[in-house]
């Protein structure tokens, strides 16, 4: 049976978003700095990529089964029904805008499409029946508001299409300083960001939503985790992938091929005013809410990349805002990124000559 938070969960209150001053120029602002580095991207390749998350790792499919023996404050919006099961695409992917070697280290990310999901839309997914979830390996995000994270990613843009070399060298210094900064206890999510995150297999990760949204009756940050054996001994794992350009790629498509995994789909409820909905940079309590699983996740062995994948993934979008009224976005952070999104699928559909859509059954890749 599932264990409970020490505290009853807060119910969802919409009174409690904030919206920054500016906040519309701010929005508008994204889509300019998304668009310029999608644009210089387009201009060196020939093809268009994701504003963020540009490379992929893998691309695979499984199913999502909802646990049923969840309490009644974990059973809301799409684990609302116990034992349902759904298809899922997961996305596996290095942040960045652009395509760098994997020698270049920075943050991992992934992103689930959850197929047949019922109920209200958000606004601008109607029609849909899909539920996006879109995550970061690491529990906070580096920026307090949607003000602060523009800045951060005028500065990632000013990166994009600079020498490789350069960026090379510049992740070894700041994964030296990342690794001296946490010997003493610290952290410099910049520095991650800026490829000083570690080089270590992304099949290992735990990953968070990092910004908080609805939980049905209540809010909630997710996190999904790997419980799998063969991945789960995959955590912190160093990886040697200087000189290989698609290293990072090479040994999900070997593991994925090999044993496919398993993970699950966690929830921390929000169960305290301490804990922020308007600044993602805080991260909640553990001690107080814990992360509690609600969902499995299983991908059978598969092939999770090739010029197929490739394809496909031209034709695919993830976004929070995709999804259900029962798992609205919160939050400056969250916020902004709905309309930056969509811009940016829209460009990279234009570009491509390959207009975005929402599947509707798996896409049976393997």
């Amino acid at each position: 049976m599932l264990v409970t938070p020490h505290k009853p969960p807060l119910r969802f209150d919409p009174d409690e978003e904030e919206p920054e001053a500016g906040e519309d120029k701010i929005n508008q602002e994204f889509i300019e700095t998304f668009r310029g580095i999608q644009e210089t991207v387009l201009k060196d390749s020939g093809h268009a990529e994701r504003a963020v998350h540009a490379k992929a790792w893998g691309l695979f499919e499984g199913e999502l089964t909802v646990f049923n023996d969840l309490l009644p404050d974990y059973a809301q919006g799409v684990f609302g029904a116990p034992g349902a099961t759904h298809p899922v695409i997961m996305r596996l992917s290095s942040i960045p805008g652009d395509i760098l070697d994997d020698e270049i280290t920075v943050p991992h990310g992934m992103a689930i499409k959850v197929l047949d999901v019922e109920g209200e839309r958000l606004p601008g997914s109607e029609g849909d029946a899909t539920q996006d979830f879109v995550l970061v390996n690491g529990p906070a995000f580096n920026t307090p508001n949607a003000k602060m994270f523009l800045a951060n990613l005028k500065m990632l843009a000013a990166t994009t299409d600079k020498v490789e070399g350069l960026k090379k060298g510049a992740s070894v210094v700041n994964r030296g300083l990342e690794a001296l900064i946490e010997a003493f206890g610290g952290e410099s999510r910049t520095l991650k960001s800026m490829g000083g995150a570690p080089m270590t297999n992304p099949l290992g990760d735990i990953f968070y939503s990092q910004t908080a949204f609805r939980y049905g009756d209540y809010v909630a940050k997710f996190s999904v985790a790997p419980v799998s054996a063969n991945l789960v001994a995959l955590a912190g794992k160093p990886e040697d992938v200087k000189g290989k350009p698609d290293g990072f790629r090479d040994i999900v498509i070997d593991e994925i091929a090999r044993n496919g995994g398993e993970w699950n789909v966690r929830v921390q409820l929000r169960t305290d005013k301490d804990m922020p909905i308007e600044d993602p940079s805080k991260e909640w309590s553990q001690d107080d809410s814990p992360f509690l699983p609600v969902a499995s996740i299983k991908v059978a062995p598969q092939t999770a990349y090739s010029e197929i994948h490739a394809k496909a993934d031209d034709g695919l979008s993830f976004s929070i805002w995709h999804g259900i009224a029962a798992h609205q976005p919160l939050g400056s952070v969250n916020r902004c990124r709905k309309d930056n999104y969509k811009a940016a699928a829209e460009f990279r559909g234009r570009a491509n000559g390959c207009p975005m859509h929402e599947p509707r059954a798996a896409l049976n890749l393997a």
